[in-house]
């Protein structure tokens, strides 16, 4: 029986996980990670521009090869410098070792590490339904999103994050993720781009409900461009979702404009 049907991947006391990208979100990841495995960090921006990452207590920096020889290597940057990153790791992959993404689009990042990550290592996609703003009260009861890809590791991987950190785990094929997140992220973080644009916006008299859009916004305002433009223009399904949005708004706009809705005269 092959190595690849015996072992049973996935984090394990010991374990060594090599974080490539060590932006706000691989920050986030390292804190929750570091004290329960030695944590090894690139980041390819802090070393083209020589300048120091802000560290996280019990994270190593380190070169591209050194965090890519761990046992479990975490891609955490936007889809289009995936291709770079797995350029700059592939030759220092460990037989048998995993790779993950934390892309927030699954479809398009499951093609490029299927096509240009090597056979010797297994592939899971994941999404990470938060970020640093929705995670400062804490990650128990979030959701993430596991796609198996490549290896038998989506599932311990989803049980080990269900069990340590309390997380709502997943399982999903990428395309019946980006089916969804379509309109989860998709229109969430268009009307929030939207609402940013009218501001200033009410903070005295507001409602209930537009407290909650207010919460909606200001969790994702400070997320990278890179970010809405990935959910936006990458994810397969978002243009049809928000033509039809769009369609059914401009619809609603016609009618009001046209008889003032129900009732009027």
């Amino acid at each position: 029986m092959s190595e690849r049907l015996t072992r049973r991947p996935g984090p394990r006391p010991g374990a060594s996980i090599g974080l490539i990208g060590y932006g706000a979100f691989g920050r986030l990841a390292a804190a929750h990670l570091a004290p329960l495995f030695p944590v090894f960090a690139f980041d390819p921006a802090c070393a083209a521009k020589a300048t120091p990452c802000p560290t996280v207590r019990g994270v190593t920096l380190c070169d591209a090869a050194t965090a890519a020889a761990c046992d479990l290597v975490i891609l955490a940057m936007p889809v289009p410098r995936l291709s770079e990153a797995i350029a700059a790791i592939r030759a220092h992959l460990r037989p048998g070792a995993t790779v993950l993404d934390v892309c927030s689009v699954k479809v398009l990042p499951a093609e490029i590490m299927r096509a240009e990550l090597p056979e010797h290592v297994d592939i899971i996609g994941t999404h990470p339904m938060f970020g640093p703003q929705s995670a400062r009260g804490g990650i128990k009861g979030l959701k993430i999103v596991i796609c198996p890809i490549r290896g038998p590791g989506a599932r311990p991987l989803a049980a080990f994050l269900r069990k340590t950190f309390g997380l709502d785990a997943i399982l999903a094929t990428p395309e019946a993720h980006d089916r969804e997140a379509a309109m989860v992220q998709g229109l969430t973080h268009l009307i929030a781009k939207v609402l940013v644009e009218m501001e200033p916006l009410p903070r005295n008299m507001t409602t209930a409900s537009f407290d909650l859009l207010l919460r909606a916004v200001d969790m994702v305002r400070h997320d990278a461009p890179e970010v809405f433009y990935a959910i936006e223009r990458m994810n397969p399904y978002a243009p049809d979702v928000r033509r039809r949005f769009f369609a059914l708004a401009a619809e609603l706009a016609d009618e009001l404009e046209r008889n003032g809705g129900p009732g009027a005269e």
